[in-house]
């Protein structure tokens, strides 16, 4: 039979695990016509996630685990079990059961058909959500689709299925600064969007603070658009521009009708307006050269300290 691998980056899951292996395993014996490995990444967590998993492995031999030495974040552990994953097929998945479980018949149906490489997932609502954290990331999933050639679609989730083949094509993407939901999009393949009502987390709190998914949105803006670069360009032109046109104006004023050029309120507020352009702008080119410099360091993305091997 075919293998399916499920990844499930876990950070401080020790209330969530056992809740999602039941349910993840209760369906796994209903698709009794694929094989399953279960693969738990512990992304540094600082409960008892990994003593969990381990308990886990130690009575079912198709639970795997990888423990990071610290706290690398969300894409190091989807990219560490995408690199451990065996299956023919792939499902990357949370452990806090906001992705249902129960969609993986239909999403195996889809891509066993033949017509689909990849079956993905994204939310129709966002019940739970503050309103101004929902506002703010339908206004990301907009500028980002504008500004880049990466296929994100409003609301998808990380949670998907895919072939080994499209594994295989998102695991050549060797760098370092990783934008996962980018990538997916990026390297094509045929996709089929199913779409469920959201479900809040089962256990536990999430990890995702507003200034987390705000840095995270910068760093996927970054990763898949260089218009940001282009916008501060063009902004500085219309800015020279504009104080030209203001100099002549002033300069033909004076000429003519002999005013005075009035006070300095007026000008104090201009060189701080051309002020904040200017670090607006370094501030771009700073957070490409910053991906640049990370990328030609050449580091892990993540550095393991143990995996059920080492039993």
């Amino acid at each position: 039979m075919k293998l399916l691998s499920v990844v499930v980056p876990c950070y401080n899951e020790h209330e969530s695990l056992p809740v999602f292996y039941k349910e993840i395993t209760a369906v796994a014996k209903q698709m009794n016509y694929v094989d399953f490995e279960f693969i738990f990444v512990d992304d540094g967590s600082r409960d008892n996630t990994l003593s969990i998993a381990k308990e886990l492995h130690k009575n079912d031999k198709r639970v795997r685990y990888i423990s990071f030495s610290r706290n690398f974040g969300k894409e190091a552990g989807m990219l560490a079990g995408l690199q451990a994953a065996k299956g023919d097929y792939v499902a990357i998945m949370d452990a806090d059961l906001q992705d249902p479980p129960s969609l993986l018949p239909e999403m195996y149906k889809t891509i066993n058909s033949g017509e689909y490489d990849c079956a993905a997932t994204r939310r129709t609502t966002r019940k739970g959500e503050p309103p101004i954290r929902s506002f703010f990331a339908r206004m990301f999933y907009k500028i980002i689709n504008k500004m880049s050639d990466a296929d994100i679609v409003d609301g998808a989730r990380d949670f998907r299925l895919m072939r080994r083949k499209m594994v295989d094509a998102i695991l050549s993407m060797g760098e370092y600064n990783r934008f996962s939901k980018g990538i997916f999009g990026w390297v094509g393949f045929k996709t089929k969007w199913i779409e469920y009502v959201n479900v809040e987390r089962v256990a536990g709190e999430t990890k995702w603070s507003f200034w987390k998914l705000f840095k995270y949105s910068i760093e996927g803006i970054v990763a898949f658009s260089t218009t940001p670069l282009y916008m501060s360009s063009i902004m500085g032109f219309i800015i020279c521009l504009a104080a030209f046109i203001m100099a002549c104006f002033y300069a033909i004023k004076a000429l003519v009708f002999g005013d005075p050029t009035a006070g300095f309120p007026s000008l104090v507020c201009i060189i701080l307006f051309l002020g904040g352009i200017q670090l607006i702008g370094i501030g771009v080119v700073g957070m490409y050269l910053s991906k640049t410099y990370l990328e030609t360091k050449k580091r892990p993305v993540f550095i393991v300290k143990e995996t059920e091997d080492d039993e």
